[in-house]
């Protein structure tokens, strides 16, 4: 009787093989646009400080409420599997002393974060995003930047129907005072609101603009925004922003309601969306956080970032994959032929070779076979050898369905080299073989 069979949590995923050319694409396409512009790859262990993220992300929110993976470990420390890239980024900021570099720092990732959250479509308990963080600037310029990097990054994957929402929160002390209007609101309209928008009126009164309950949004349509009481230096930094991004061409919806669930954004907020998604339209957003690294222990310093799922713009894309190198050489083994059972007989050799390991004919071809391998990958050439037994015929399938350019037969004195698309082929010394595929190769 079989051991019953043991599968992926729920909300988890393998990511197989014909899946990595997407992903591999994404992240080249990622590598290059994010270094391009002075982005350097930076990654954070898995696991931090609990603290971190209820001081960062913020202790109201939904994340550190209800989302994280949370445990403690052998000498009673709490920690986090990390469900944002943001504050590990600006942890990694302060313990670096990174702040006596050239301003601003550039970090970009690819990792995967994990939430305790409902699976569906798209959105998952494990979770891969890209993002880039730039750290210790506060000019609009570098907003706009961030925001256009982003778009280059959802075009070049080919994520379709999106939109791009924008808006302002302002800096701390005028959303405090924003903070309190909307909390008086709420209030009046107390009886209309959800369950979950009454209890976060003093936490975190802003989430009621995210809340899909009926009588909720009916409160919200008479809400004061916050867009209507900014400062006028937070007014025209915004301003500042939208007209870079009308330079560059990106086009964008200013939406007053737009909020994002993490206390530590300030000033600029952005996020793309895909119809693509259906009702899950998010693909990555991201703003300005310019009191963080204050918060964590560092010196007042700007910030400005975003995130996207991965799992999200593969799914909103075309399905793009990275070009896979063709296979250049195929090393094959020839079949000793039969001469009615005697000593040449290649089942003669496969017994041979059970008694004595190593020895016989066949055993010699295999060496010589896994010398040519290394002598082809050594001269850089993508090569492959035989390792299941095959036939000759089974190994000209094999190496066809790979695509194979040559197929080299290794015998006991020479290799037949077969050119798998012009049809012909030739008998060499194995010694020679590599010489020769690079010669065609050059040729063609």
């Amino acid at each position: 009787m079989s051991a019953p069979r043991i599968k992926a949590p729920r909300g988890t995923f393998d990511v197989l093989g014909e899946q990595t050319g997407a992903r591999a694409m994404l992240e080249s396409s990622a590598r290059a646009i994010l270094e391009g512009a002075g982005y350097e790859r930076i990654e954070t262990p898995a696991l931090e400080a609990t603290e971190l993220f209820a001081r960062g992300v913020g202790e109201s929110t939904d994340i550190v409420r209800k989302e994280m993976f949370t445990l403690d470990d052998s000498s009673g420390r709490s920690l986090t599997l990390r469900p944002e890239g943001t504050a590990p980024v600006c942890r990694a900021y302060v313990e670096h002393g990174m702040h006596k570099r050239r301003q601003p720092v550039k970090l970009w990732y690819l990792s995967s974060f994990f939430r305790h959250e409902r699976a569906q479509a798209g959105r998952y308990r494990q979770f891969w995003q890209v993002g880039a963080e730039a750290l210790g600037s506060e000019d609009p310029v570098l907003d706009a930047e961030s925001i256009v990097l982003l778009a280059a990054l959802l075009s070049e994957t080919g994520v379709r129907d999106v939109r791009l929402r924008l808006s302002s929160l302002g800096s701390p002390a005028s959303r405090s005072e924003y903070r309190e209007r909307l909390q008086a609101h709420l209030r009046a309209h107390e009886a209309s609101l959800s369950p979950e928008v009454r209890d976060r009126i003093e936490l975190n009164p802003l989430r009621a603009f995210d809340s899909d309950h009926p009588g909720t949004k009916r409160a919200m349509e008479s809400a004061p925004r916050l867009l209507e009481h900014l400062p006028a230096d937070d007014a025209e930094h915004f301003a500042q922003v939208c007209e870079l991004l009308d330079v560059a061409g990106v086009p964008y919806e200013i939406d007053p309601t737009l909020v994002r669930g993490l206390d530590y954004y300030t000033r600029t907020v952005f996020e793309f969306t895909s119809d693509a998604l259906g009702a899950q339209s998010g693909v990555g957003g991201g703003g300005r956080y310019d009191g963080l690294i204050e918060q964590l222990g560092g010196p007042p310093t700007a910030g400005m970032g975003w995130a996207a799922g991965v799992e999200r713009i593969l799914l909103a894309g075309e399905g793009r994959r990275a070009a896979v190198r063709p296979l250049d050489l195929y090393v094959a083994l020839e079949e000793q032929p039969r001469e009615g059972g005697g000593e040449g007989d290649e089942d003669s050799e496969q017994g041979a070779a059970v008694r004595e390991p190593g020895r016989g004919p066949r055993a010699a071809r295999r060496r010589a076979a896994f010398g040519l391998l290394g002598l082809a990958r050594s001269a850089g050439l993508t090569a492959q050898m035989e390792l299941a037994g095959r036939s000759l015929k089974g190994q000209l399938g094999q190496a066809d369905a790979l695509g194979a350019r040559y197929v080299a037969i290794v015998g006991d004195v020479e290799t037949v080299l077969k050119d798998m698309q012009g049809g012909g082929q030739e008998r060499i010394a194995t010694d020679t073989v590599v010489h020769a595929v690079l010669r065609s190769l050059r040729d063609l």
